[in-house]
C-alpha cells in the first residue's frame, strides 16, 4: 500500500499492522474512519491472522481524533453531523466492533487526544512512548467523549480520576497512565514498534480459538460477582460462543498432546 495513502495496512505474519498516516496530527475522518473498519474487518474475517497492531506516523501525535475541520466544512450537508466517521464498527471503524473477535494493540507514538485516545482504550492493551500526553479536550469544545472515553475510561481508571480527566481535559502523561494501569508499557520512542511487534508476535504463538475465547470471556465475567464468573463456564451452562467452540476444538486437545510429546503444537484453528 502506498505511504501516501491515509491509512497504511501491513501483514506482519499473523499480525496486522494498521497506521493511521493523515499528517500532522492522523486525525480522524469519515474517510479514514472507513478505511479503518474495511482494515477490522479484514482482521476479523482472515483466519490467517491472529492478532492487531494500530499506530500512527510520526511522533508528534498517534491521533488528534475527530476532524473538526472536516465536522465544519461539512455541517450544513449532512443530516446528522456526529455520524461524521462513525461505521458500522464504530468511530474510527473499531470502537464500537463489538465482533471483533481478536485482541488488539495500540503502539502510541505521540500525543493522544480526544478520539485519538478512544482508539487507544479500544485495543486490549496500550504500549506508549515515554513523550506521550493523553488528554479528552470535549468538554472545552461544547462535546462528551462519547466514542468510548466515557464508557471506557472508568472501567479502565479509579472512577474519579476518570471524571477529573473527562471534566477538566487535562494531560494525562504516559507515565502516570501506566500508575493508573491504563498503559502497559511506557518506552523511548525508538523502542516502542519493536517492543510492539515483540509483543505482538509472542500473543500470535498463541492458539487462535483460545485468544478468540479470552477476548469474549473476560469482558463478559469482570463484573461479575466471582461465584457466578466461575459457574458462567461450567459445561451446559455457558453461552459465550466462542469459549464453547475452543473447548470442543481439535486445537484443545493439541495443546496437551504437544506438551506431552514435547513438541511444538499445530494450531489449526477448529
Amino acid at each position: 500500500m502506498s505511504e501516501d495513502a491515509p491509512l497504511i495496512v501491513e501483514r506482519n505474519g499473523k499480525v496486522l499492522e494498521i497506521t493511521m498516516n493523515r499528517p500532522p496530527v492522523n486525525a480522524i475522518n469519515s474517510d479514514l474512519s472507513d478505511r479503518m473498519y474495511e482494515a477490522f474487518c479484514t482482521l476479523r474475517d482472515d483466519p490467517a491472522l491472529t492478532l492487531g497492531l494500530v499506530t500512527g506516523t510520526g511522533e508528534r501525535c498517534f491521533s488528534a481524533g475527530w476532524d473538526l475541520k472536516e465536522v465544519t466544512a461539512r455541517a450544513d450537508e449532512v443530516e446528522n453531523v456526529a455520524q461524521l466517521g462513525v461505521t458500522p464498527g464504530g468511530f474510527a471503524g473499531y470502537t464500537e466492533m463489538w465482533d471483533l473477535n481478536k485482541p488488539v494493540i495500540a503502539a502510541v507514538n505521540g500525543a493522544t487526544i480526544g478520539g485519538g485516545f478512544e482508539v487507544a482504550l479500544a485495543a486490549d492493551i496500550i504500549l506508549a512512548a515515554d513523550h506521550v500526553e493523553f488528554w479528552l479536550p470535549e468538554m472545552e469544545r461544547g462535546l462528551l467523549a462519547d466514542a468510548g472515553a466515557i464508557q471506557r475510561l472508568p472501567r479502565r481508571v479509579p472512577y474519579n480520576v476518570a471524571m477529573e480527566l473527562l471534566y477538566t481535559g487535562r494531560r494525562l502523561s504516559a507515565q502516570e497512565a501506566k500508575h493508573w494501569g491504563l498503559v502497559h508499557e511506557v518506552l523511548p520512542l525508538a523502542d516502542l514498534m519493536p517492543r510492539a511487534r515483540e509483543l505482538a508476535q509472542q500473543i500470535a504463538e498463541g492458539a487462535p480459538l483460545a485468544l478468540q475465547a479470552l477476548k469474549e470471556v473476560v469482558p463478559a465475567i469482570v463484573d461479575m460477582p466471582l461465584k457466578e464468573a466461575f459457574a458462567c463456564l461450567k459445561p451446559g451452562q455457558c453461552e459465550l460462543p466462542l469459549y464453547n467452540k475452543m473447548m470442543a476444538s481439535e486445537d484443545f486437545l493439541e495443546g496437551p498432546r504437544a506438551f506431552a510429546e514435547k513438541r511444538k503444537p499445530v494450531w489449526k484453528g477448529r
